[in-house]
């Protein structure tokens, strides 16, 4: 009998054939080896992870633990219940997850209907509009404004058409946090508000909008321990919301979406919080003199930030050809191909020692560029 053809892309959906994938950041041991140096050589600046790395206590709960054979806790419990106790809330509003990108996944399949808006103030994170259309929302987007600020008044014309509205505070890329008169107004137009605080602690923990959510149901606060803790590579999140709203996300979640090692790893990370807490100031002190160095160079502004990294202006270069020659001194730094931040790098904050050379590097660019 005479095979058939199968049209393969006849059976999915046409809007994901046309959606262009999200732009991951590669390892460092990729980027060594496409320099021909070793990875140690490499000044990895464009993830905003923690130079630090792990906590030493996070690393020996991974060593010491001898259940990798054994599926995880599909109910997360001991997590969630250190968890409630280090936010001072219900265990019942607590989903952990893959990173917080899985909860912002879990959050959209649990309440979009098929073309129900979603709110995006770009520039932000790039998983918001990503996640909304593989769901099968539509992205309604809301601009920031010249300053990166939230542009509240027209986010409220918008809220009609929309189901909710995700806004990283910190945002990411700009580095500034929402504040508490800007978050009042957007809980007030009724839409489901997703504070994503994946870099809180670099602003002040004080900061959260934690405590609020036993105020509003409409209100989510992520919160992950790839930046404060050092465990990106583990993917650990959570998410802090209604307990309604996480009693569906425990429900529709795969069932063991936190593995045993990201789980032990966790529990050991907020047993070193004071450990984790004094290396999220040495970064902010250190991201403060890189803004300073940064602020020297005379076609270079630096963007004010409460985050693990610095959003930068470039004037008279070119950013990719910068990011270019950066790169080839085993310098990684990030661009984001928008219009807005066309003529912008992201530089994460690494550790005190790199900054002299990522100036200097910098520095040396500009004479080469003749700037």
């Amino acid at each position: 009998m005479k095979k058939q053809p199968f049209d393969m892309r006849a059976l999915i959906r046409p809007d994901l054939l046309e959606l262009p994938g999200y732009a991951p950041i590669e390892p460092t041991d990729v980027l060594a080896e496409r320099l021909g140096i070793a990875p140690e050589a490499v000044i990895k600046l464009d993830g905003n992870e923690n130079p630090f790395g792990p906590s030493p206590r996070a690393l020996e709960a991974i060593r010491a633990e001898r259940h990798y054979h054994i599926y995880p806790d599909p109910d997360q419990r001991k997590v969630r219940e250190a968890l409630a106790r280090h936010l001072e809330t219900d265990i019942e509003r607590i989903v952990c997850g893959l990173g917080s990108d899985d909860l912002i996944d879990l959050i959209l399949r649990a309440v979009l209907l098929p073309a129900d808006g979603v709110i995006n103030c770009s520039p932000t994170f790039g998983m918001y509009p990503f996640s909304t259309e593989i769901a099968g929302g539509r992205v309604i987007d809301v601009p920031r404004l010249e300053s990166f600020a939230l542009d509240v008044d027209a986010i409220e014309k918008a809220a009609a058409s929309a189901k909710l509205i995700f806004i990283a505070s910190p945002n990411n890329p700009t580095g500034q946090r929402m504040s508490p008169a800007e978050l009042e107004r957007l809980l007030a137009t009724g839409l489901l508000v997703v504070a994503d605080e994946a870099y809180i602690e670099f602003a002040g923990a004080h900061h959260s909008a934690v405590p609020l959510v036993r105020e509003y149901d409409n209100l989510v606060v992520l919160r992950t321990f790839s930046k404060w803790a050092g465990l990106a590579g583990l993917r650990a999140g959570y998410g802090v919301m209604s307990p309604v709203l996480a009693s569906v996300l425990m429900t529709i979640k795969q069932p063991y979406n936190l593995n045993v090692a990201a789980g032990v790893a966790m529990l050991a990370a907020l047993e070193d919080k004071a450990l984790l807490d004094e290396r999220a100031c040495i970064i902010t002190g250190t991201r403060e003199k890189l803004s300073a160095m940064l602020a020297e160079i005379p076609w270079i502004t630096p963007h004010p930030s409460e985050a693990n990294f610095i959003l930068c202006r470039l004037d008279g270069v070119d950013a990719v050809e910068v990011k270019d020659r950066l790169a080839k001194r085993g310098i990684f730094v990030r661009y984001f191909d928008s219009e807005r931040l066309r003529n912008h790098l992201r530089i994460s904050v690494g550790l005190e020692a790199h900054n002299e050379p990522v100036v200097r590097a910098l520095k040396e660019i500009g004479a080469e560029l003749g700037r």
